[in-house]
């Protein structure tokens, strides 16, 4: 069964959310290739979500060394909440998804 990992992260700024967001548009699919389903959200101008999916939570702890990495990397960071749970349901209506 899938595993999803919902990180939630509070920058200092919107500006450095912003920066942090364009970055994971830029790099998340190389950085987490075993992810099935990478999803980010911006909210509240300086509060960044992220959505991942894997196939089991093996896939999932081999990206753990990259994700520490990519926070580890921003200094702007203020805190993080990280959830794991099963996927329970996983639909789309095939949508094209674009950044501003």
């Amino acid at each position: 069964m899938s595993v999803a990992r919902i990180t939630t992260i509070t920058f200092d700024s919107k500006e450095a959310a912003d920066i942090a967001s364009k970055s994971y548009v830029a790099n998340a699919s190389s950085d987490f290739p075993e992810a099935e389903q990478l999803l980010g959200i911006q909210a509240d101008g300086n509060l960044l979500i992220a959505v991942s999916l894997y196939a089991d939570n093996e896939a999932m702890e081999r990206a753990s060394a990259s994700r520490k990495k990519v926070l580890d990397s921003n200094k702007e960071v203020v805190s993080i909440d990280t959830k794991v749970g099963t996927v329970e349901i996983c639909h789309s209506n095939n949508c094209q998804c674009t950044s501003n």
